[in-house]
């Protein structure tokens, strides 16, 4: 995929209309994208803003956590960034409702995101008819990616289509010498590979009605313990330096052949991508099992803490503006692994694994939420800690499952 050129930058300028009197906004701009596939693709968004004629202010903070709670105190203490990254969670609705964010709707209606975004996303983004948030990409957190030399030498011949094939794939590689899953051990990325598990293995029902239940019943029926046995199975496969290794350290393990598996978000192919790797040559990925495996949807946005600066507000504006232009979406997604928010882009230049994205996507039957648009974030994060323990102590399946079990009978 092409990097954005100047060329394309001028036409980008000329098109949106931008007069002189309209540049030089300049936006502080907080995100949490630091590893080097994430740097590669911010890079294009404040390459985009600086063109267009804003001037771009990086406060890169690491870790997603971290990032969000450091907004939010810097609002509550009134000094507010002009942009802010978020996911698309129930914590950014939150501070909506709080009051906390402007609207960007003046950019949204001129630039026809109704029209634009896939339902999924505008569905999510767009809060009782108001937009106080851009989209800037679609990601899943549940694809499995694997080094084709690693499982060329293990025999590993296809696919795995259900979980016994999966075993037996990792079985096949731990057999040959390498390590068969790369896991960071922090608990978010234990967690994605709990949920991973259970919408993959378990299917879209039991995936929604543990996220949505509130009897506990679901936690402790036979299929939840089914999937609760696997996962900590995997553990298993792990190697003993999983705890506290960052994701793209896992991602490296694949790169460098010494892993076979990993399951990770898409933004690992922004890794590949880094290391001169290309999908479906040195590396392979597959969102589930077969083509009608459900496809979680989130992705991140970015928000306008609220201001009444004149200045800032065309800042927020440019950048919601620049952000979500046809070229800068297929710059900014190709070096991030992601999936474009348009629907009017040339998808045909994306790789192997993002045309599969945009299949599911195009597929409304296999979309599934992610956990943190269902759950509030005190509930989600009761939860990812019943599963971090689960994983890391011999605690028996039917313990963990009556421990979640009691969490979902909380109504909060």
């Amino acid at each position: 995929m092409q990097a954005f050129t100047h060329k394309t930058l001028a036409v980008l300028v000329a098109a949106m209309g931008m007069s002189g009197a309209a540049m030089a906004q300049k936006a502080e701009v907080v995100h949490w994208w630091t590893s080097g596939g994430e740097s590669a693709a911010v890079q294009e968004l404040a390459a985009a803003y600086k063109a267009a004629g804003g001037t771009w202010v990086d406060t890169a903070i690491a870790g997603g956590d971290n990032a969000r709670n450091a907004t939010i105190n810097r609002i509550i203490g009134g000094k507010p960034p002009t942009v802010a990254q978020f996911n698309t969670s129930k914590q950014y609705h939150e501070v909506v409702f709080e009051g906390y964010m402007n609207s960007i709707d003046a950019v949204a209606k001129r630039d026809k995101w109704d029209q634009i975004l896939p339902e999924p996303l505008k569905k999510f983004v767009k809060i009782e008819g108001r937009y106080f948030a851009v989209p800037v990409n679609i990601h899943n957190p549940s694809w499995f990616w694997y080094s084709k030399a690693v499982l060329d030498k293990a025999g590993v011949k296809a696919e795995p289509q259900n979980m016994e094939q999966f075993f037996a794939a990792l079985d096949k590689v731990k057999a040959s010498g390498a390590i068969p899953l790369a896991l960071g051990g922090q608990a978010w990325q234990e967690n994605i590979l709990f949920n991973a598990i259970l919408h993959t293995a378990g299917g879209a029902d039991l995936y929604k009605k543990f996220y949505t239940s509130t009897d506990g019943a679901v936690a402790t029926s036979a299929d939840f313990k089914k999937i609760l046995a696997d996962f900590k199975k995997l553990k298993g496969y792990v190697d003993a330096g999983s705890p506290n290794r960052d994701w793209n350290v896992a991602t490296a393990m694949l790169i460098n052949n010494k892993a076979g598996f990993q399951i990770m978000g898409d933004w690992a192919k922004g890794e590949f991508a880094v290391a001169k790797q290309t999908a479906g040559k040195e590396f392979g990925c597959f969102p589930g099992w077969g083509a009608k495996a459900p496809y979680m949807i989130e992705g991140d946005v970015f928000v306008f803490p609220k201001t009444k600066d004149a200045e800032a507000i065309k800042a927020q504006e440019l950048f919601a503006s620049v952000v979500t232009s046809p070229a800068v979406q297929v710059a900014f997604n190709a070096k991030k692994g992601s999936i474009p928010i348009r629907t009017d882009v040339d998808m045909g230049k994306l790789d192997i694994c993002s045309q599969q994205g945009v299949a599911a996507l195009k597929d409304v039957s296999r979309q599934l939420p992610a956990p943190s648009q269902l759950v509030s974030p005190e509930k989600g994060g009761r939860m990812a800690d019943v599963i971090t323990k689960f994983w890391n102590t011999d605690q028996s399946v039917d313990d963990a499952a009556k421990a979640l079990a009691a969490i979902l009978k909380d109504q909060s």
